[in-house]
């Protein structure tokens, strides 16, 4: 059943994230090394509210998994670390303000209503430079990072990806969209 409207989890889909995530933290300790998973645990069953978010981003293929912690304020932090950017959230303008000015073949929908409606943020470019020292991304697709209003005033929009053993970051008009592009996200937990 697809929650997209209620935001809340039943308790089997609830117990098979929680399942999934645990399953990918203790697989990938290199992302977050010192971190011990019954305190990620802890922090997710006191903000259930998230896991909907953290489920979104499992379902469309972002394989989310916990990238850091946040001393001051307690809470862990999500990234999508799918191998290439996931394939549920592909073919997508930047924003609505880019789709708008697309006259024909307008994709379905834009990564920044994505994310706003999955209640994550888009990576940053120095986000998405951390995600990749925690391994290799996007060596076949690219994501689209949160663009800074200077550069979107302008009609861009930033994207990065990985090759050559170097993470590039590009730009793009925000109307333009690709079958190997989709974006990264973050959630604070």
């Amino acid at each position: 059943m697809n929650n997209v409207n209620k935001k809340k989890l039943s308790s089997d889909e609830r117990d098979k994230l929680l399942s999934s995530l645990k399953a990918r933290f203790e697989e990938n300790m290199g992302r977050h090394k010192g971190l011990e998973w019954a305190k990620v645990l802890a922090r997710l069953e006191a903000n259930a509210d998230k896991l909907w978010s953290l489920n979104e981003m499992d379902r469309t293929g972002g394989e989310p998994d916990v990238v850091g912690h946040d001393k001051k304020t307690g809470e862990y932090i999500f990234f999508d670390c799918s191998p290439e950017t996931p394939e549920g959230r592909r073919s997508l303008c930047y924003d609505r303000e880019g789709w708008l000015s697309r006259k024909e073949h307008r994709p379905e929908n834009t990564a920044v209503d994505v994310a706003t409606a999955m209640g994550i943020d888009l990576l940053t470019e120095e986000q998405y430079r951390e995600l990749q020292k925690l391994g290799e991304f996007d060596l076949k697709t690219s994501s689209w990072v949160k663009t800074p209003p200077e550069i979107r005033k302008n009609g861009g929009a930033l994207f990065c990806d990985r090759r050559y053993d170097h993470v590039f970051l590009y730009h793009n008009g925000a109307q333009s969209y690709y079958a190997a592009r989709a974006f990264r996200g973050s959630l604070r937990v």
